[in-house]
């Protein structure tokens, strides 16, 4: 929601610098969307033996893999479907496998923490914003709506990790990404129910008029 405003700005940005710096290598922007996953897997071990501070590091450096495939792909003119496809799809492994390194990390230090609950309710949201989105849009609706989209959830994930204010950082990524979920899903029922309205015939009152 919040990168919204500075969308066109952001994209603006990147494509210029992803054209001066990847544009005469030949790189595929494919390529790039595998190396933010490849590096996510990688941060898995950091994050699971407690070194927050590197994973977080790792995870912030993936990200802008992330970030420059799609600009690539406008700067080059390979912009795809499937490139969008893949890209989404490879987002969602890699929004896991960081919550998976947190996973094993506190599972060894205090089995049954609750922050296994609460990276279980993070992932839950995650997905579900993602899915929601996803699925309304096949629908004919709109389902960009909410507050912590996917860029707002790596930066809120970043944040924890550099600063160690890992647990809190996870009550705000349970809470805020379940929020998202539920704003999507009323923003897709409003309208819905706006085009029902829509479709009913008018009285005979209004009509005579």
């Amino acid at each position: 929601m919040f990168t919204k405003r500075y969308d066109k700005r952001i994209r603006q940005w990147t494509a210029g610098l992803a054209a001066r710096l990847l544009g005469w290598t030949g790189v595929h922007p494919s390529t790039l969307t595998a190396l933010n996953l490849v590096l996510t897997i990688a941060s898995v071990w950091w994050l699971s033996s407690g070194q927050f501070f590197i994973g977080g590091l790792i995870v912030a450096f993936a990200s802008l893999f992330d970030v420059l495939d799609g600009a690539l792909a406008r700067a080059t003119n390979q912009v795809s479907r499937f490139g969008s496809f893949l890209d989404s799809t490879l987002d969602r492994y890699a929004d896991m496998v960081i919550l998976l390194g947190l996973l094993i990390y506190f599972e060894r230090l205090t089995p049954h923490a609750v922050e296994t609950l609460l990276i279980f309710a993070a992932a839950v949201g995650s997905l579900l914003t993602s899915y929601i989105r996803a699925r309304a849009e096949g629908c004919g609706f709109d389902g960009k709506a909410g507050l912590l989209e996917r860029p707002e959830r790596i930066a809120l994930i970043v944040l924890g990790l550099l600063t160690g204010w890992v647990t809190l950082m996870l009550w705000c990524l349970a809470i805020l990404s379940n929020i998202t979920a539920i704003q999507r899903f009323v923003h897709v029922w409003l309208q819905s129910r706006a085009e029902s309205i829509a479709k009913r015939p008018l009285p005979a009152v209004e009509r005579g008029k």
